[in-house]
């Protein structure tokens, strides 16, 4: 009995977390299509096919639906997050997380979060601080802290890590991002990103490789 009712309750969950995926991929395309002042509960509903009841049962508003999509953002960057090793050497390094962390914030539908939480930091701050601490710096952090690593081996010498993590992170971007997010080119190509992460990582290392 007590196996039957475990594997019940995990079958209600599972069903759960379902439906509650389902809502929050219509809600996101909402979102993508008509911007969060633009959106209702009705049409996200509707784009997620369900009873505007059922959408309530799970979420109270769609502010709070929107927050749940930051955090679920801030978690699929957990999972592609890059793993650093603090022992190899730093040009290997630098142009493999370069190209990871792009894969990540332009990948095609990447840009759309961006673009609604800058249009609703002002009036739900929260929203933005908890987005740009979970995601964007969360990266500049663990680059940091590689950058300390190499800098203590003598690879590196380099006075303020944190300013040099964000540095080498907005060389990366230089021409791909801000034209993505403003929707004035399409996601960056394989080869673009790889040249330019490229560059990146020349200037990074002439300035930071220790003499």
């Amino acid at each position: 009995m007590v196996v039957a009712a475990s594997e019940q309750l995990r079958i209600v969950q599972d069903e759960d977390n379902s439906k509650r995926r389902q809502i929050l991929d219509g809600a996101r395309k909402v979102f993508m299509d008509l911007g969060f002042d633009g959106a209702s509960m009705g049409e996200i509903a509707r784009a997620a096919q369900v009873s505007k009841g059922t959408l309530y049962v799970y979420f109270a508003d769609k502010c709070a639906l929107f927050e749940a999509i930051v955090e679920q953002e801030a978690l699929q960057h957990g999972q592609v997050v890059f793993s650093f090793d603090p022992d190899r050497e730093a040009e290997s390094t630098l142009k493999e997380f370069g190209l990871a962390y792009l894969h990540l914030v332009c990948r095609p539908g990447g840009g759309s979060a961006i673009r609604t939480v800058m249009a609703i930091a002002e009036r739900m701050p929260d929203v933005g601080r908890r987005y740009y601490a979970r995601v964007l710096d969360k990266s500049i952090n663990r680059l940091s802290a590689y950058l300390k690593a190499r800098v203590a081996s003598g690879d590196l010498s380099i006075d303020d890590c944190d300013l040099a993590a964000s540095q080498f992170m907005e060389l990366c971007k230089a021409s791909l991002f801000l034209p993505f997010v403003f929707q004035a080119e399409p996601a960056p190509s394989e080869q673009r990103m790889s040249a330019v992460v490229e560059s990146a990582t020349r200037m990074f290392l002439a300035a930071y490789k220790a003499r």
